[in-house]
C-alpha cells in the first residue's frame, strides 16, 4: 500500500497521503459556488470519499448537471427524514419530475383535517430548522444484519424488500441524526447547503421547486402540467391498488410469484388506455383524418402506433401508418447544428412540403408513392407501389416531431388528433429515491439500439445528451398541445430489462467518459430483482426493445 498518491484536480497534479478525503485537495468554491462533490475517475462521488489509488478530481457545483443531481437527491432525503418525523404513520415517497421540479406523494393519517397545504408548510417549516442546524449528512458502513434490524424495527418496507434479494455482508447507510436511508447516490455534507428551495401542495402531494444547473442562482419556474398531472394521479392510484408503487413492492412480488400477475395488470392498463383514446378519437366530430403521435426517444412510439391502429381498426377504421423518419431530407439537405454537424434532431431534418402535399393527396383520394428512408445510405427514395387511403380511412403519423405545428402547418387542423407519449413510471426506489423517466428511456434505448443497431453502450450514452437537448426544443414544449396522454411506463419492466441492460453498462470502464452515466444506471438496476421475459406479450411495448415482437414495424 502506497502512502502517498499523485491526484490531479483540474489538470494540476497534487499529493496526497493515502485514504484522503477528496474534500480535502480539492476547492471549496468554483467561480462563486460551492462545490457539493467530485468526479473521481468519472464517477460521482461524495466530498468525504477517501482516496485509495492515483485519481482525477473534477469538483461539481450546482451549475453542473451532476453536482444539480447531488442538490437533488439531498434535498429529496432531507424532505423524507422531515415528512417522517412530521407523519410518522404516513408514507412519502419522491415520484416524478415537473420540468426541473419534483412531485412527491405523501399519505397523511385519515385523521388529519389540515390537509396538503397545511402539511407543505409544516414540512417546510421543519426543513428550514434542520438546514439553520446544518446537520451532518454521512455515510455509516454497517453489517447485513444491522441493516436489516434498523429498516425492521422502523417498519420500513421499501428498503427491506430490497434487501431481500441481495446478500452483501456489509451495506453502506446514509445517515442524519435520527433518520437512515440505503445509500444509492452521493449527497451533500451539511444540510446548511440545501436552502434554495421551495414547497407548494398539489393533489396528493407537493411540488419541490429548487436551482439546477441550468438556472442555478434561481429556483426553477414550474411549466404548465395540469395536461399530465391527471396521469400522475391516476397511474400512482392504478399502483396502489395493484400493491406496486415502489422497486421493494416490484422485488416482493417477483419473490412471492405474483410478478405474472402484474405483468398481465400492467399490460392490460396499456389496452385500456389505447382503447379509450381510439374511442375518443372515433367519437370526434368532425371525423379525424391524421392521428399525430410524439414523444421522446425510446417511449415507444413505434408499437404505440400499431397498438392503436389495431384499437382503432376494432372501431371500425380503416387506418394507414406513416413514419415521419421516412421523409428525412437525406444528409446531402439536411441542416446543421451550430458546430456544423449534421442535426437529425432539428424539424427541419424532414421534409415538410412533401409530407404535406402527400398527406393531403391521400385525404382526396389520390394514390400516393409515399417516401421509404434508407438509413444506411441516409437517403429517401419513392416507395415503388403507389398507396391509396380508403374512404374515411385515418393516416397514423408517428414521429419525434409529429406534435410540431410546423410539421403539418399545410394540413387542415380540424382533421387532427394529437396524441402525446412519454414513460411516467410511478414506481420509486424508496422514500427519497425515484427512477426518472430519462434514465428508463435510456436503458431501453441502449439496449435497443445493441440489438438492431450493434450500436455499443457506450456510443449509445455519449449521444444521449444531444438526444435530450434535443427533446427540449422540438419535442416537449408541444406536449400540451394533445388531445390525449398515454403513459407508455410498464411498472414491471426494470426487473426483465436487467439482464439484458446489466452486462451491456459493464462493458464501460472506468476510464470512459461514460462510466459516470452507466455507474448510475447500474446502480438502479442493482435494488432491483431479475426476473425473465417470458411473461411479456408478444405486443408489448417493450418488446420493442428486448425483440420478440409479434407487430410488423
Amino acid at each position: 500500500m502506497r502512502e502517498t498518491l499523485r491526484v490531479t484536480v483540474c489538470g494540476k497534479e497534487v499529493e496526497a497521503k493515502f485514504g484522503t478525503p477528496v474534500c480535502d485537495v480539492l476547492p471549496k468554491e468554483v467561480d462563486g459556488r460551492t462545490v457539493l462533490g467530485a468526479v473521481m475517475d468519472n464517477m460521482l462521488v461524495p466530498l468525504g470519499t477517501p482516496m485509495a489509488w492515483d485519481v482525477d478530481l473534477e469538483p461539481v457545483t450546482i451549475a453542473d448537471p451532476s453536482g444539480s443531481d447531488i442538490y437533488r437527491a439531498s434535498l429529496s432525503f432531507a424532505i423524507a427524514k422531515c415528512a417522517m418525523k412530521l407523519y410518522p404513520q404516513g408514507r412519502i415517497h419522491v415520484r416524478n419530475s415537473i420540468g426541473r421540479a419534483l412531485f412527491f406523494s405523501l399519505e397523511l393519517p385519515k385523521d388529519d383535517e389540515d390537509g396538503m397545504s397545511a402539511a407543505a408548510i409544516a414540512i417546510s417549516s421543519e426543513l428550514d430548522a434542520l438546514i439553520e442546524r446544518d446537520a451532518p449528512i454521512s455515510t455509516d458502513l454497517v453489517s447485513y444484519r444491522d441493516a436489516v434490524d434498523v429498516f425492521g424495527e422502523a417498519e420500513r418496507m421499501d428498503e427491506l424488500h430490497i434487501l431481500k434479494h441481495r446478500n452483501p455482508p456489509a451495506v453502506l447507510l446514509t445517515r442524519c441524526e435520527d433518520f437512515v436511508a440505503l445509500n444509492q447516490v452521493p449527497l451533500v455534507q451539511r444540510t446548511g447547503l440545501l436552502g434554495l428551495y421551495d414547497l407548494q401542495p398539489a393533489d396528493g402531494g407537493f411540488i419541490l421547486r429548487m436551482p439546477s444547473d441550468l438556472s442555478p442562482d434561481a429556483i426553477t419556474q414550474i411549466p404548465d402540467v395540469s395536461h399530465y398531472m391527471r396521469e400522475f394521479a391516476d397511474r400512482e392510484a392504478w399502483g396502489e391498488a395493484v400493491g406496486v408503487r415502489t422497486v421493494g413492492d416490484l422485488n416482493a412480488s417477483i419473490l412471492e410469484g405474483r410478478f405474472d400477475d402484474f405483468v398481465r395488470a400492467a399490460e392490460s392498463l396499456h389496452r385500456r388506455s389505447l382503447s379509450a383514446i381510439a374511442d375518443k378519437i372515433v367519437s370526434r366530430r368532425p371525423d379525424v383524418r391524421l392521428v399525430l403521435v410524439a414523444g421522446p426517444s425510446s417511449a415507444g412510439k413505434t408499437t404505440t402506433a400499431h397498438r392503436l391502429a389495431n384499437e382503432l381498426r376494432a372501431c371500425g377504421k380503416r387506418v394507414m401508418i406513416v413514419s415521419t423518419d421516412d421523409y428525412f431530407v437525406g444528409d446531402a439537405r439536411n441542416p446543421r447544428d451550430e458546430h456544423g454537424n449534421l442535426d437529425y434532431e432539428c424539424v427541419g431534418a424532414v421534409d415538410q412540403d412533401l409530407l404535406a402535399a402527400d398527406l393531403n393527396a391521400l385525404f382526396i383520394g389520390e394514390k400516393v408513392h409515399l417516401r421509404k428512408f434508407d438509413f444506411i445510405k441516409h437517403e429517401g427514395r419513392d416507395a415503388d407501389a403507389a398507396t391509396e387511403l380508403p374512404d374515411g380511412g385515418i393516416v397514423l403519423l408517428e414521429g419525434i416531431h409529429a406534435l410540431n405545428p410546423e410539421l403539418t402547418e399545410g394540413i387542415d387542423d380540424s382533421l387532427k388528433f394529437r396524441v402525446y407519449l412519454n414513460s411516467y413510471t410511478q414506481i420509486a426506489i424508496d422514500c427519497c429515491n425515484r427512477i426518472s423517466t430519462r434514465d428508463t428511456r435510456l436503458l431501453r434505448r441502449l439496449i435497443r439500439d445493441y440489438r438492431t443497431r450493434g450500436m455499443s453502450p457506450k456510443d449509445t450514452i455519449a449521444m444521449w445528451p444531444k438526444v435530450m437537448a434535443g427533446e427540449y426544443k422540438w419535442i416537449f414544449p408541444f406536449q400540451r398541445l394533445a388531445d390525449a396522454t398515454f403513459n407508455s411506463a410498464l411498472e414491471y419492466e426494470l426487473a426483465v430489462l436487467k439482464p439484458y441492460a446489466g452486462p451491456l453498462l459493464d462493458l464501460v470502464k472506468p476510464w470512459d467518459p461514460e462510466f459516470l452515466v452507466a455507474r448510475r444506471l447500474s446502480g438502479i438496476l442493482h435494488n432491483v430483482a431479475v426476473s425473465s421475459s417470458n411473461a411479456v406479450p408478444g405486443d408489448s411495448i417493450l418488446r420493442e426493445t428486448i425483440g420478440g415482437s409479434q407487430l410488423d414495424y
